[in-house]
């Protein structure tokens, strides 16, 4: 009993480390598009979601309830299980993180819990039917959805302001994003907050101290609220560099109108229990939002790595999952190995982090860390085809040498005479 109790308590711990990782690797999700259009200070937009992510981890239990009890079935499923689920999902969000990759902290923790659970109990212990109505297809229609309302809601945004003034356009559609900022921020609590709860949960129950089906107590609310509100609070600053500058360059009207766009989706899906990716959710809606603009582009290059990012996260926090299972189950040692192995990837990722230092002051110097890539075939054509500002065709005119024999003064017009 005391060797559960220990395991218990280092679940709850490392549970509660991955909710802070979840919080500063999906900060960009509500902020980046603010932060991006200098909507707000980036300190100040942090300390905000970090605040509403707290509010929204209160609001809601149904997919804390899907994770606890419709992932894996909790007959045979052992604490060191859940640990190992969370180590993988821990390692995969602080590599993405490192290379700025906004991936899914959602989808890293079910594949390293299907992982563990596979390596522990075999194939039986997932329940497929909920992987793929809950997780799969959510994980498709999400940044699909988002991203078509978004695209359509910054073109109409776009009709809607043709004849307001500029200036007083920008700062409404400004002040408006900071309201759909603090809506994504409310609504990333109530689903991300709460895969936490769902794991701790699970973790209780497995080790005996909570009946099955019941919801997370009021201690576990509160814990993952506090520690995904800390993590929010510092900030991934490499990522929301990506988000905001990397994949499109956004407009008030587009920032406005991509957050609206995901805060609506992910809410819809927290009320239905699906556990859907808030930064699937948020990604498509900025790629739409930037082609909701004409003349806006997207840098497909970008998106490339970050749609190979989401289909590896799945299995790659899996694998790493079913191996720490498997050391694990060995007993004390083996536990103690996993948490060194753990506390060692971490503390070398953070080192190499520091070699490139991405915060507060340089978010948006897209140039510090290569995000602002080169033309891609669609940025190269539109720029071909845009009219020269005015006043360059003089200029050109001016720098062609004249043919042989011909009297450039005679061809150029002499200035009107002045009176």
């Amino acid at each position: 009993m005391e060797h559960i109790t220990l395991l218990l308590a280092i679940v709850v711990v490392t549970a509660l480390v991955f909710d802070f990782t979840n919080g500063f690797h999906d900060t960009a999700n509500a902020m980046a598009t603010t932060i991006s259009t200098g909507a707000m200070k980036p300190k100040t937009a942090v300390a905000m979601s970090a605040v509403l992510n707290l509010v929204g981890a209160f609001l809601s239990v149904e997919v804390a309830k899907t994770i606890s009890s419709g992932l894996v079935n909790e007959d045979g499923i052992q604490p060191e299980v859940i640990f190992a689920a969370l180590v993988g999902a821990i390692l995969w969000n602080l590599l993405t993180w490192l290379v700025g990759l906004p991936s899914s902290s959602s989808h890293a923790l079910m594949g390293g819990l299907i992982g563990a659970t596979v390596a522990s109990v075999g194939i039986g212990g997932v329940n497929g039917g909920v992987v793929v109505t809950k997780v799969l297809i959510p994980a498709v229609a999400a940044p699909l959805v988002a991203g078509i309302a978004a695209m359509l809601a910054a073109r109409l945004t776009y009709k809607a302001g043709a004849n307001i003034d500029e200036k007083s356009g920008r700062k409404g559609y400004r002040a408006g994003q900071i309201a759909s900022a603090g809506l994504v921020s409310l609504a990333h609590g109530t689903n991300d907050a709460q895969k936490t709860m769902g794991i701790i949960t699970l973790a209780l129950v497995a080790a005996g101290a909570l009946a099955p089906g019941s919801n997370p107590p009021v201690w576990v609310i509160v814990s993952a609220g506090l520690a995904i509100a800390l993590g929010t609070y510092l900030g991934g600053w490499r990522i929301i560099r990506t988000m905001g500058k990397g994949l499109t360059d956004l407009q008030p009207q587009q920032g406005f109108a991509a957050q609206t766009s995901a805060a609506a989706v992910i809410l819809a899906s927290s009320n239905l229990g699906f556990s859907l990716s808030t930064t699937h959710s948020c990604s498509g809606a900025v790629m739409g939002a930037g082609l909701g603009r004409k003349g806006g582009v997207v840098r497909w290059s970008t998106a490339t790595r970050m749609f190979v990012a989401w289909g590896l996260t799945l299995p790659a926090a899996g694998l790493v999952a079913a191996g720490s299972e498997l050391v694990t189950r060995q007993g004390d040692w083996g536990v103690a190995a996993v948490v060194v192995f753990l506390i060692a990837s971490c503390t070398a990722i953070w080192f190499i982090s520091r070699r490139q230092v991405v915060d507060h002051t340089n978010v948006n110097d897209v140039d510090a860390e290569g995000t602002d890539e080169p033309a891609g075939v669609v940025t190269t054509a539109i720029a071909a085809v845009t009219p020269p500002p005015a006043g360059t065709v003089t200029d050109l005119k001016a720098t062609i040498p004249a043919p042989a024999g011909e009297d450039t003064a005679s061809t150029t017009p002499a200035p009107a005479a002045t009176v």
